[in-house]
């Protein structure tokens, strides 16, 4: 308020207020809730393609009791002084001990325990709250002395005779209290179709029955696999880490009923044995003087040991500082009132004291079993890595080939080897399922399939391509769009490669296939004096020789590599290409050339410059049901995440998108970073980004300016990477991203949209009776092993050609577009048909295949980079929202709407 004069006055203060008078409240504007979308129900079954019977490995379960209880516990376990039990796998312990110790006080219930914070009975305990003393003998060792010195396991002469000793005990507080009350009936409705809020809860403590089962016979428990500890399921993979085969099981409501269901499970291992031996092998070097004991303090980190002579089991914290003939500690003996004091080397008193030969111990690290703190060091040699320990860091590529080629198992071996673990694991011993009336029959589910016919393709010149089992080739035939490679060089990083050579044929190639090569500008080598400078300066040196010696920039690089998949130049070199340059490349590193390698690069480079390979014969004319009749834009959408061992590393989110209507072969991306490890696309939809409105908005445009300026009426959507937990985040958050989308470009317009998860991380495989081979390309199964009321089914659309053909599981959450189930299928088989590079039907929809390639291809962008804080690229935050997460650099504009990533 302003004065006569133009100066601020202070306003009056407000009247008081009469006693019992409430000042009034502004109401509160309420934003409409919008309605929670459900899954859609099953619209039919299909009935196109040649009748195929099968088997799946689905067990056919009956459950009895169905008028019982589970009743849910929650677990609060505590050390004698109150402190939380933090160690991983110590609940299990403690829990048998307290059925056996207080089995009356407990009603002699039978206890179903998830190993952390849930247990289950059948019925109630005598009372909501329990509270109970648990003293349990422990094979590790006991407190940590404070001196440093060897611990329990290794007392000084006149205390030797503690090592007789096998055990030390540790005294807990159990605390159960009562959670919930969960009715079996709820499985039994979920068969009629009738899901419940308690039927996943229901089905997930038979679940939990099994893996305390499996736990019982020392089994290492991954999820809802198990393993065993047993030599004959190792393969050695190299490094220090073994594959260890296992089992898949899992209860599964269906059509038919409850079902059990038991695959071959595979996981990674470190391999047991002396700590020395695993460090050899894991760092590939031949002696203990050329370790890297900065990278094998990482390495044994929280691994758990045996210690000789006392066969202790401890975990490792870490490593000395000093070699062990220099770690000292103090070693105190007890005469007779007093206590003697001496500064003895960790080595002498293993040699001198316990009288232990030590070969090599001497010279190298120690190993700290105590707390960083509260050392308590071994020497090395004497220290023995446990079984069944995982192995969570990335593998290589030789030991990912090297699992992958042990790991195949044909059909007929498979089926055996599971019928075999179900008679083994003696399931119909197991009281929880006994007292729940449960009992699993022993033969395989027989399944009712379809073969669908394969599609027709067009190939140039309007030649017809004709499959057969799901493989085609270009012999004698043209490319259907041919690109011309013109303004071109090559770059090659490999001692090994003639680049001459290769040249020449890739032009011979290109010339019978309809692409015509012209002689490149130039072949560039890389100066040997770079090859082992930082992978980021030999791509900066190699591009100078480009820009100086050629005229102009290059249309397309040829980059030859020393290495297929493990070459640190890979990232920056696509970097520096796309994002910096927007020059269109190839990356190579021939081992063996031949018409077939040229022809697949070949496909490659005609796909990125524009081209096309083939394309279905309904593309070319009006005949693709609900598709080529109205303007119609299809999906991929995919999620890229690091190692396992990598937490920090951004997770990268790709949308592909189908572009030139009525056309579904030809695709472009949008790429952005997310907060590591989210599988959630937080980048869909941006309305208040400063230069980035997100990765559907970027879609539609270019779908827009590539199909004759028409806005797409209808949204397949094709989703892959999610649990069936997060089925109503897709359907309900990440699909209101997209009709935002659409809103902000356009208010009035409604596209109709359909909605398909994909799923290949499932254990549901399919089998020929009595036939040596896998399930032909085009086979789908849409009835029994299904979901009782959910849309969904199952496609093996490729040839398996060795191991077992795993189908792809596709569930349809949302359809507004109304496709039968037929016309659905045979779109889903048909996409497998139109991924441009290679010439064979793929096991999932092309556009779920290019998502995870621009996903995996961009990601290479920020591999070998520092991560940084000052990005001004595309990328999105922390679920904190506070810590941003490193950015990537955007595509340029040149190569944005390419298939860069073919």
């Amino acid at each position: 308020m302003e004065s006569h004069n133009g100066e601020a006055e202070d306003l009056p203060p407000p009247p008081p207020l009469n006693a019992g008078d409430e000042p009034l409240k502004a109401e509160e504007t309420k934003k409409p809730v919008k309605p929670t979308r459900a899954l859609v129900p099953r619209k039919g079954f299909g009935k196109k393609g040649q009748p195929i019977r099968l088997v799946t490995n689905h067990f056919r379960v009956s459950l009895k009791n169905t008028d019982e209880f589970f009743y849910h516990y929650y677990v609060n376990l505590k050390y004698e002084d109150d402190t939380p039990v933090d160690r991983k796998g110590a609940g299990r312990s403690v829990i048998e001990k307290l059925q056996q110790t207080y089995a009356t006080e407990l009603a002699n219930k039978d206890f179903a325990y998830d190993g952390e914070k849930s247990l289950f009975t059948i019925g109630p305990l005598p009372h909501v709250k329990n509270e109970f003393t648990v003293v349990v003998e422990d094979a590790s060792t006991g407190k940590t002395p404070a001196n440093g010195s060897p611990g329990n396991d290794s007392p000084p002469g006149s205390d030797r005779k503690r090592i007789r000793r096998p055990y030390n005990t540790k005294t807990y507080k159990v605390e159960l209290s009562f959670a919930a009350k969960i009715p079996m009936s709820a499985i039994s409705h979920a068969l009629r179709g009738q899901e419940s809020e308690h039927t996943q809860e229901a089905i997930r403590v038979i679940d939990i029955i099994l893996r305390q089962h499996s736990a019982k016979q020392g089994c290492l428990l991954v999820r809802q696999s198990f393993f065993h500890n047993n030599p004959s399921n190792f393969v050695d993979l190299g490094g220090g880490v073994m594959g260890c085969r296992g089992f898949h099981s899992s209860f599964r409501a269906t059509q038919t009923g409850l079902s059990l269901n038991i695959d071959v499970s595979t996981t990674m291992i470190v391999k047991p044995g002396p700590v020395m031996d695993f460090l050899l092998a894991n760092q590939k070097v031949e002696h203990p003087n050329k370790i890297d004991w900065a990278k094998a303090k990482r390495s044994l980190k929280n691994l758990r040991i045996k210690i000789s002579p006392t066969n202790s089991e401890n975990k490792i914290v870490g490593l000395s500082d000093r070699p062990c003939r220099d770690t000292m500690f103090t070693l105190k003996r007890r005469n007779g009132d007093n206590v003697d004091s001496e500064e003895i080397s960790v080595y002498d008193h293993f040699v001198k004291n316990r009288g232990i030969e030590l070969r090599y111990s001497g010279d190298f690290p120690c190993i700290n079993v105590g707390k960083p703190k509260r050392p308590s060091y071994f020497p090395i040699e004497l220290c023995n890595l446990v079984s069944l320990q995982r192995y969570t860091k990335a593998l290589s590529t030789l030991q990912r080939s090297s699992l992958v080629e042990k790991s195949r198992q044909k059909p007929q071996e498979r089926m055996q080897v599971l019928s075999d673990v179900l008679q083994r694991s003696n399931y119909d011993s197991e009281p929880m399922l006994m007292a729940c009336g449960i009992s699993i029959a022993k033969s395989f589910t027989e399944v009712d399939g379809r073969v669908l016919q394969a599609p027709k393709l067009k190939a140039g010149n309007g030649e017809d391509i004709f499959t057969r089992n799901g493989r085609w080739n270009f012999n004698n035939k043209r490319l259907i769009r041919a690109s011309s490679v013109d303004k071109w060089a090559v770059v090659n990083f490999s001692a090994r490669c003639n680049v001459r050579d290769l040249v020449r044929d890739l032009i011979k190639c290109g010339g019978m296939k309809g692409i015509k090569v012209d002689q490149p500008f130039d072949a560039f080598e890389e100066n040997p004096s770079m090859r082992r400078a930082p992978a980021v300066r030999r791509v900066e040196d190699m591009f100078e020789q480009v820009k100086t010696k050629l005229p102009g920039a290059p249309k397309f690089l040829l980059c030859v590599l020393a290495e297929r998949k493990n070459s640190d130049v890979y990232g920056p070199w696509k970097k520096k290409c796309l994002a910096e340059f927007g020059i269109v490349t190839q990356c190579v590193a021939p081992t063996r050339v031949n018409d077939q390698y040229l022809t697949n690069v070949l496909l490659k480079i005609n796909a990125k410059l524009g081209g096309l390979n083939s394309l279905l014969q309904v593309e070319t004319s009006p005949a693709m049901p609900l598709v080529s009749k109205v303007p119609t834009i299809i999906l991929g959408m995919d999620v890229s995440h690091g190692s396992p061992g990598q937490s920090d590393v951004p997770s990268i989110a790709a949308v592909v998108s189908s572009r030139e209507w009525p056309l579904i072969s030809k695709y472009r991306a949008s790429v952005r970073s997310q907060s590591p490890k989210m599988e959630m696309m937080d980048s869909l939809f941006k309305p208040n980004g400063t230069n980035d409105d997100g990765l559907i908005r970027e879609c539609l445009i270019d779908f827009y300016t590539s199909s004759g300026k028409r806005k797409p009426d209808q949204i397949i959507i094709f989703r892959d990477g999610v649990s069936e937990s997060q089925f109503n985040q897709v359907l309900n958050i990440e699909l209101d991203q997209i009709i935002e989308a659409c809103k902000f470009l356009d208010e009035n317009w409604e596209p109709k949209f359909t909605l398909i998860v994909a799923q290949k991380n499932h254990h549901t495989k399919f089998f020929i009776p009595g036939a040596p081979e896998n399930v032909p390309p085009g086979t789908v199964v849409d009835n029994k092993v299904c979901h009782p009321r959910n849309y969904d089914f199952y496609m093996c659309s490729h040839a398996g050609m060795i191991g077992t053909t795993r189908p792809t599981h596709y569930h349809i959450l949302h359809d507004e577009i109304g496709f039968t189930p037929d016309d659905l299928q045979e779109l889903v088989h048909s996409l497998s048909y139109v991924y441009q590079r290679s010439t064979t039907a793929i096991s999932v929809v092309a556009p779920i295949c290019y998502a995870h390639l621009a996903a995996a291809q961009v990601g290479q962008f920020i591999k070998f980079e520092e991560m940084s804080e000052t990005s001004s690229s595309h990328g999105g935050h922390t679920s904190a929202g506070s810590v941003p997460v490193q950015e990537l650099p955007r595509l340029h504009e040149k190569v944005r709407s390419s298939m860069f990533f073919c």
